[in-house]
């Protein structure tokens, strides 16, 4: 597998500079504005808020825009103001918001889907977007005719995409735990390659398309680095999370990587410190430091009457060990 890599302890810390009172119902997902003191939201209680900040330095809604059910995900271009929303029927519905941002106007219906919707992914340069689902399934539409392109169908559902627009590759994390890399072209769709280094399934993807890296996080508490450019099969493990990895996000200007997890911490990762790949994990039916039997090693566990183990690897050597 990989180095694992923990990050070093720092006394800095973010500062809160506002926090906006949504709703008493889960928040799918949240996008900053840029260049605009404003967020968009959207929510299960069926509802897409823009959220502008007053002079009072509060937020206060200037859109508030009820759904028929409620919003499962979004994705939100700022150059065309396309926002994209999928829901928990399986239909993805455009809108275009004012430059404003105190309007939005219904753009295209697309019925992608037939339950929920688990990713958007608008890709301004070849007007597509891109749509999974827990029907295991991959849409994409032309956004300029609203014409479905093609569809693909996937082993377990799809928990996040992402799509390189030079090579036109997708990325698709998905429940299993496992990362495809397909090939789009206008109606076709071809396998490139899969690869899974996940003990839980995948809950975030993030592109580098610059350094050519993609990270996935995983319900695992793990996030890995997926050198895609350097074709040599890279594969960096990083823990820095108690609990699943909630969301990712890049900031190539710094390098800087930037991960929350269920367990309330956010984690900043300096992407350009050298990191160390380690050998291939080896397989053992007992740990290889103290000789202590795995579980399902009966016969050495019988032969000397002791419990089995769990087994896990060390991540600079390779070699089977015990939790001890």
């Amino acid at each position: 597998m990989a180095a694992e890599i923990r990050p070093r302890a720092q006394a800095r810390k973010p500062v809160l500079l506002s926090k906006i009172e949504t709703s008493q119902e889960l928040v799918t997902t949240a996008v900053i504005i840029p260049k605009e003191d404003g967020v968009i939201s959207v929510s299960d209680d069926r509802t897409i808020r823009v959220w502008l900040k007053r002079d009072s330095g509060q937020y206060w809604p200037s859109v508030y825009h009820s759904m028929p059910v409620s919003c499962s995900c979004m994705s939100f271009n700022p150059e065309t103001r396309r926002l994209s929303v999928g829901m928990d029927n399986g239909v993805v519905l455009d809108f275009i918001v004012s430059e404003d941002y105190n309007k939005i106007t219904p753009a295209h219906t697309y019925q992608a889907h037939g339950s929920r919707v688990t990713a958007v992914l608008f890709v301004l340069e070849m007007e597509w977007l891109l749509t999974a689902a827990q029907d295991r399934s991959i849409c994409w539409h032309c956004t300029e005719s609203g014409q479905l392109l093609g569809t693909h169908r996937t082993a377990a559902w799809v928990t996040g995409l992402q799509f390189d627009v030079e090579t036109r590759h997708v990325f698709v994390g998905d429940q299993s735990g496992q990362v495809t890399i397909l090939k789009l072209d206008q109606n076709t769709c071809s396998l490139v390659t899969t690869f899974k280094g996940h003990t839980g399934s995948v809950t975030a993807l993030c592109w580098d398309a610059m350094q050519r890296v993609l990270f996935s996080g995983s319900s695992d508490h793990s996030i890995i680095m997926w050198d895609i450019g350097g074709r040599k099969g890279t594969a960096i493990e990083m823990q820095g999370h108690n609990d699943r990895v909630q969301g990712l996000c890049y900031a190539p200007h710094t390098r800087q990587l930037i991960s929350c997890g269920s367990d309330g911490g956010i984690v900043i990762w300096d992407m350009e410190v050298e990191r160390q790949e380690t050998p291939e994990w080896l397989d053992s039916d007992s740990c290889q430091k103290c000789e202590q039997p795995f579980f399902w090693n009966f016969k050495q566990m019988w032969d000397s009457k002791k419990i089995g183990l769990r087994q896990h690897h060390c991540r600079r050597c390779g070699q089977a060990v015990c939790g001890k």
